[in-house]
């Protein structure tokens, strides 16, 4: 087998049980902290693209800004090490904090770390509104990145371990989903409040990044704990309960004994950081590391947190650049209900190699579009007609990645680990998304300004690179219950030699096809 290949030589359980209205409202609610992570993605750029706001934190870009046309360089006109640190800094943050929260949600569940990732995120929302000194700012951003490297950790593994195996794709992308209704809400905050006479909007942008943040709160104090953390943290009887009333069935007792299976087995792993990167657990830890990587590097957080920023440097006027960033959220929420609709009919591969080829299309063409216009030096304007197929091409590009890279970026790593390294390897997820998303957001500008409309052919490169990995190196996860994962490792033509015969526990390989069960 040449490709990364869907499961189609061994057996599959189907477990008692179907989806019920409460699995459902539960996924809903916790989805929500995804909300969170989207607002902050899309106000830092509208805001950092505001004139008083860069009066007041950033007088030196707002001079640059205002020179004469003739005297600057457009690619370089935003180029600050400092105005980047203050959308970067979030990201450090919750780097680290997703260290601390896979401790926190391992041994007091997941609920707790919503419910923490949430107060925190509040509290920054509310010192960002109130700033008035950069220290401000970043103490506030770094507040917020507590909140998102939190939320991030646990929301995830929360749907995942929630959901049924047919509908844990759907289900968990209502993470993503979130993470792009607060996008679009963010920008469309910003095209309002950037209208707002008198200086301090955005003031308001800041700030109501705490409804977010309330809602998250709130809403996990009402959720309930999923099975798997229950019986983690023995309380087994409990566990049996919540997950008769998730699957709507009193026949639970097969799924039951394979958590307790799981659990038991996890706990006879006394330090997951260090059994991480034992050879058995080979494929979920490069899988881990690599995802987030490619994630990042598709290039997609030039186009969510600087949209407006990058939409001005092409030459749109003020509200045409924060219109432009709306449209572009627009097709990110619309894409994204595209990858809900058809991520456990075709799977999560068909999904990851359609977007790369069409992410990898238009970045090229951007990049073409934009040395034809500005060259290297950067003098140069788009017509109206050019600046309009650039706005395609970055919403064709944003609608592949909505559909792929972006919720598949989530939820292929949180269905993939065992229950003894879970945590940790959703930490390692997280943390990877985040050092690399820090990464990008401080080098962009300074990227932008020196390797010009290069920039896009070096993410178009990262993303040839991704598509490739994963035709050869991802199995499909599709409708596989999340403790059986470890036999479409075992059955993959590279990942296979990794996997012992014990960790199937009492899942038997097959010679043939799949079980008639799985043919439907």
């Amino acid at each position: 087998m040449a490709g990364g290949g869907a499961v189609s030589d061994i057996g599959i359980t189907h477990y008692e049980g179907g989806v019920t209205a409460f699995v459902i409202v539960t996924c809903l609610v916790a989805a929500t902290g995804g909300l969170i992570f989207g607002y902050d993605l899309g106000i830092s750029g509208g805001v950092t693209s505001m004139d008083p706001f860069l009066s007041k934190f950033f007088p030196t870009i707002y001079n640059n800004m205002h020179k004469d046309a003739g005297h600057r360089n457009e690619y370089c006109k935003f180029d600050s090490q400092l105005l980047t640190s203050f959308t970067s800094s979030l990201y450090i943050a919750a780097l680290v904090a997703s260290f601390f929260a896979s401790s926190i949600t391992r041994v007091f569940g997941r609920k707790i770390s919503m419910l923490f990732g949430g107060t925190v995120f509040l509290l920054g929302a509310i010192l960002n509104g109130a700033a008035t000194n950069v220290a401000m700012l970043i103490i506030g951003r770094l507040l917020l990145g507590v909140g998102v490297g939190f939320a991030n950790q646990s929301v995830p593994v929360y749907l995942s371990e929630m959901a049924p195996a047919k509908l844990r794709g759907a289900l968990n992308i209502g993470f993503q989903m979130a993470i792009t209704i607060g996008i679009l809400a963010a920008q469309l905050v910003n095209y309002g409040t950037a209208k707002i006479k008198g200086g301090y909007g955005w003031r308001v942008s800041l700030a109501l990044a705490a409804v977010p943040a309330i809602i998250m709160t709130v809403g996990s104090l009402f959720l309930p704990d999923t099975p798997n953390s229950l019986i983690e943290r023995g309380h087994r009887e409990k566990a049996k309960a919540m997950l008769q009333k998730i699957r709507g069935t009193e026949k639970v007792d097969e799924e039951f004994q394979d958590l307790i299976d799981a659990s038991e087995a996890s706990k006879l792993v006394q330090h997951p950081w260090k059994n991480i990167t034992q050879p058995r657990y080979r494929p979920q830890f490069v899988i881990a590391l690599l995802i987030p990587f490619f994630q990042q590097l598709t290039g997609i957080n030039v186009i969510m947190f600087y949209a407006p920023v990058l939409f001005k440097t092409l030459g749109f006027g003020d509200d045409a650049s924060l219109m432009s960033a709306v449209i572009s959220g627009v097709v990110n929420v619309i894409a994204t209900i595209v990858s809900i609709i058809s991520v456990d009919r075709f799977g999560r591969r068909a999904l990851f190699l359609q977007g790369g080829i069409q992410m990898l299309i238009c970045q090229i063409l951007v990049g073409v579009v934009l040395g034809m216009t500005f060259g290297v030096s950067g003098d140069g304007t788009l017509t109206k007609g050019t600046a309009n197929f650039v706005l395609f091409l970055i919403c064709v590009y944003v609608a592949a990645f909505a559909w792929s890279w972006g919720p598949l970026g989530w939820l292929v790593p949180s269905e993939i680990f065992p229950l003894e390294i879970r945590s940790a390897g959703q930490a390692i997820n997280v943390s990877v998304n985040m050092l690399f998303t820090f990464g990008i957001a401080q080098a962009f500008l300074s990227m932008l300004c020196h390797m010009k409309f290069g920039l896009f052919f070096f993410f178009a490169g990262f993303v040839l690179i991704m598509t490739v990995f994963i035709y050869f190196f991802l199995p499909e996860t599709k409708n596989v219950p999340i403790e059986e994962m470890n036999r479409v490792w075992k059955a993959h033509w590279f990942w296979g030699k990794y996997i012992p015969n014990e960790a199937l526990g009492n899942i038997q390989l097959t010679a043939g096809k799949l079980s008639s069960d799985n043919r439907t």
